[in-house]
């Protein structure tokens, strides 16, 4: 089963429907349903801003470049910080999400209790998933402090960067990234956690 909360903006309550709003989950009533099984075992959910939204399964090239990005970034940051391959962050109260990859400070056994709650870099690979991961999704890393955010578009072969979280009224969750650097497969970028250390755009790629 999958349960789909509806945010404020896509909610399907009229204007003039005063006194009622959409329910919005937060992160410890989202747990209490994933131990219960609520989702079923073969859906992909994730906690976006106090909705519940499902994924579509990877498919061979972006599982590919999921694994790929993975083994890039663990030679890149390689002591001090720990690649974690689709684990959930813990943003705020109403935000759990799941992204392809993220690097966050320590080692393994420092999230045995909890997710961790901040990222240095993270990243998500997109096809299907391209216009959500640039909006919804950036809205979101922005307001809750992801200073680098990096999207692997399969579509166009490019990796997109963004940077620079600040307020944006006009964006879904109130913040924006003011940042945006576009990098084809031929080029190449550092993450802002390790400067000295770029990436070849063309090794995220299947």
């Amino acid at each position: 089963m999958a349960v789909t909360a509806r945010s404020p903006a896509e909610s399907t309550l009229d204007a003039e429907d005063e006194g009622v709003w959409p329910f919005r989950w937060t992160r410890a009533l989202y747990q209490q349903l994933a131990n219960l099984e609520a989702f079923g075992r073969e859906t992909h959910v994730q906690l976006i801003e106090g909705e519940i939204v499902q994924m579509s399964p990877p498919n061979p090239p972006h599982m590919t470049a999921v694994m790929l990005a993975h083994e890039v970034l663990r030679g890149v940051f390689a002591e001090g910080f720990h690649v974690r391959n689709q684990g959930p962050i813990a943003l705020g109260e109403v935000s759990q999400p799941e992204p392809d990859l993220s690097v966050v400070p320590g080692s393994i056994r420092d999230y045995a209790l909890a997710h961790p709650a901040q990222a240095a870099l993270v990243v998500e690979v997109a096809d299907a998933t391209l216009s959500f991961d640039r909006n919804r999704k950036a809205s979101m890393y922005a307001k809750d402090g992801i200073e680098d955010y990096w999207i692997v578009n399969l579509r166009q072969r490019q990796l997109e960067v963004l940077r620079d979280p600040v307020p944006a009224p006009d964006a879904r969750y109130g913040y924006a990234y003011r940042a945006r650097i576009v990098i084809g497969e031929d080029g190449a970028i550092a993450p802002l956690a390790a400067p000295d250390k770029a990436v070849r755009v063309r090794d995220l790629l299947p």
